[in-house]
Order: C-alpha cells, then structure tokens, then sequence
C-alpha cells in the first residue's frame, strides 16, 4: 500500500489523525510562576496548528508540583487551571490536528534547583554537571500516589478539551527509570525481572487507560534502548512494547538514550549502524524490529531531514508516523510545505551550532566544550520556542555561545521566579 505524509491515520480507540506528520514533544519553559499555561503556550501552539501537522504533542506536563523537568514545567495536579488548559487545547486545535498532553514524572532528573530531595525507584543518583541530587528510593504509597496522579492528569487534560495523552516513558525520566536496571535496584514487586520493572509503566497505562475512556487516545513514548551497557535493552523494549499493545495504547513512539546517553538530543550511540545514519532515522531499525513485536501504529522520532526517506519508510510500513521536533522550531509551516511537495529537505543547524569549530575542532576533548556545544545547542532551540511564543519570528542566526548563556539564565530566573511565587 503506497502512503504519503498526507495520507490519514485510523488509531485503534477509532480517532482519525489527517495526516502522517507528528510534532514530538520539545519543552517549552513557558509556565506562569505558579507552574500554569501562559498566552505563550496559545500564541505558540496556535502557529505550530496552522502549519499542518496532524498531531502536536505538548512538552513535558508535570504531574507532581513538588518535581519538575525544570522550571517553567506545566503542572497539573487538579482542574484549578482549567480555563487556561481550555484556552491551550482550543489554540493548539485550530489547524484541524489533534493536540495531544505528554504527561510526565521527572523521577531523579528534577533538578537541584527545583528540589534537591527527588524520587526515584532507587537511589543512584544522576551525577550530570553536579546538577542534581541522590534521589529518595520510593516507597509503595509514593509509587501508588504517582500512578493516581498520572490518571489524575490524564483526566484533566481530556476535560480541556486536549484530544488525547502520551505517557513518557523515556529519556530517563521516572517510568524509564523504573524500566532500567541501571537505576531500579529493587528487590520487591517494583524490580528485579523486566516484568517487575515494567510493572509501574504498566499499571500507569491502565489508570489513565479507566480515566478517559476507551475512545479516547493514549499514546506511549518508550526508548528503544538506554544505549548504555546493562541498561534497557533493545529486547527488553520489544518486550515491553507487546505489554503496552496488550494494555490498550493507540499510538508507541520510538526514541532512546538518556541524559547520560543523549541520543534524544541526535548525538548517535555507538551502537547506532552506519547504514541508520545513512538512512536518517536514529531509530528506525528499532522500529522495523518492533513490527514483529506489536501492531500498534508506530511514530518514529529522530533524524528525519529529507522528505523522499519519510515517504519512503511510510510506504515500506516501517513507520505510520513521522516525528520531528527541532524543525518546527525554526518553520511551523514545514508540515504543509512537506506534503504539498513544496520542500525535499528540512534544514538542518546542528552542524553550524559547535563551539570552536575552526578554533579547537569539532571532535575537542575538552568536556567543558562538549557540555556548552550540546546545552548550547538545546538552548538555541529553546531560544526560538520563547519567541515564536512572543508572537516572534525565530533567530536562526543566534549562535551557540549566546544560546547557552541564554539558556542558562533563564532557566536560573524561571526557579528565582517560582521560589519567590511559592514563598
């Protein structure tokens, strides 16, 4: 069967998405101090709809106020937001698509600055830049008071009028923490076999799964692998991506790494081949090998530029959905462009966003230089979400040693700015 990105998508709850391109989650840092939706969120969500896509998922929305994947998170613990959720949903919508809420636990990787007393399954900590501390091992009422919350959230978002959730179960945060024996240690029914492990992902699947209804859309997001030896594995995912299939998702995006490991940010493992660079999707193989495991439809985010290779894996049924982030940041209108055949290749910064290039060389030792080369480059597009939030044409041209300072302070003026609301 021959489809392109213009081809419309039949998920398993019976909601339709109008076409083969979906915006993955990207944070955006524009919450109010007391952690609510702002006009940001409007005037950006607003652009990104009116560019075509036929599903946005939103950044990381916090379940638990007391911890966040940085300040500047949306939380939702309850409906006293609710009219600006509306507002969110109702902007995010306007271009057709569906608008769906990422929900999320940030487990260990909730920054010192936002609360040096984290959770996590156990209590290896994250040692990243000295940026976070040795997080609590949760006990069972803090596992089951996070599982309601992520139905709680679920339930909120669905009332807003959001057309449905992903669950974020990569990237290290809580869920895959649990999924990784790297940083689940357990000994109890929360560790151990990868069905113990798989068990809080899960059991949160299922809430949300009796919150909303059987028509409405969950999604999952779940790393392919850690990338890291001893870590979730590839086959462990296969395995887990069965489970979740059998608990009743309608959509599975496919990513990978972890903070320490930031395939996320499209810097490859090792393990990645030659021949997936060549093909452009990071993950792609994984996702070939995940047909096998489960039917689910399949979003595959990560290194996607041309638009004759996302045809292409579309049309092969290695994918049904095409995810970019990064892209959207500098054109919302690339989805319209790429299905009216209008554009053959997205453009692509990362490689004039390296620090010392023709000064100390692309591949520098220095770890400093590797640090402010990848925060650098986060912060860029971060840069280009706050100003099409402030109704702002990007600035493609803000190099990574501006974005990085940039980025840095902001994110200390947004945790000034929630210390100081809450106090």
């Amino acid at each position: 069967m021959s489809l392109s990105l213009g081809s419309p998508l039949s998920l398993p709850c019976g909601a339709q998405i109008n076409n083969r391109i979906g915006k993955s989650a990207m944070t955006e840092g524009l919450a109010d101090a007391e952690d609510n939706p702002t006009p940001e969120h409007l005037r950006l969500y607003q652009r990104w709809s009116e560019g075509g896509a036929g599903l946005h998922i939103t950044g990381n929305v916090m379940i638990d106020r007391r911890y966040l994947e940085r300040a500047g998170n949306v939380v939702i613990e309850d409906d006293r937001a609710l009219q600006q959720l509306s507002d969110w949903a109702k902007a995010g919508t306007v271009g057709g698509n569906h608008l769906w809420m990422q929900i999320s636990h940030p487990g260990r990787q909730c920054p010192r600055l936002v609360n040096n007393q984290p959770l996590s399954p156990s209590s290896e900590q994250l040692k990243l830049l000295g940026s976070f501390s040795r997080p609590q091992a949760m006990n069972e009422a803090q596992i089951e008071d996070a599982i309601s919350r992520f139905a709680r959230t679920a339930e909120i978002a669905k009332t807003a009028g959001f057309t449905g959730v992903q669950l974020h179960c990569a990237h290290g945060y809580l869920i895959s923490q649990f999924l990784s024996p790297l940083t689940n240690k357990r000994n109890d029914q929360w560790g151990g076999s990868l069905e113990n492990r798989a068990r809080f992902a899960l059991r949160a699947v299922r809430a949300v799964r009796d919150a909303v209804g059987d028509s409405f859309p969950v999604g999952v997001k779940l790393n392919s692998a850690d990338f890291q030896r001893g870590g979730f594995s590839h086959e462990d995912s296969l395995q887990v991506a069965s489970w979740l299939e059998e608990a009743g998702i309608d959509l599975l995006e496919i990513s990978g790494g972890t903070y320490e490991q930031l395939s996320l940010l499209g810097m490859e493992p090792n393990e990645v081949r030659e021949s997936t660079r060549k093909r452009e999707a990071y993950f792609i193989e994984y996702a070939t090998a995940m047909r096998g495991a489960t039917k689910v439809p399949l979003m595959v985010t990560g290194g996607f530029r041309q638009r004759a290779v996302m045809e292409q894996a579309l049309s092969n049924g290695e994918v049904d959905m095409v995810g970019l982030a990064r892209p959207f940041c500098l054109d919302p209108d690339l989805p319209r462009k790429l299905i009216a055949g209008e554009l053959d290749a997205l453009p692509c910064h990362e490689h004039d966003l390296v620090l010392g290039k023709g000064w100390l060389g692309n591949n520098s030792p220095l770890e400093l230089i590797r640090g402010i080369n990848t925060f650098g480059q986060v912060g860029f597009y971060y840069w280009q979400i706050i100003r099409l939030g402030g109704g702002h044409h990007p600035q493609p041209e803000l190099g990574v040693w501006r974005s990085f300072w940039r980025h840095t302070l902001n994110d200390f003026r947004l945790n000034q700015r929630r210390k100081r609301a809450a106090s």
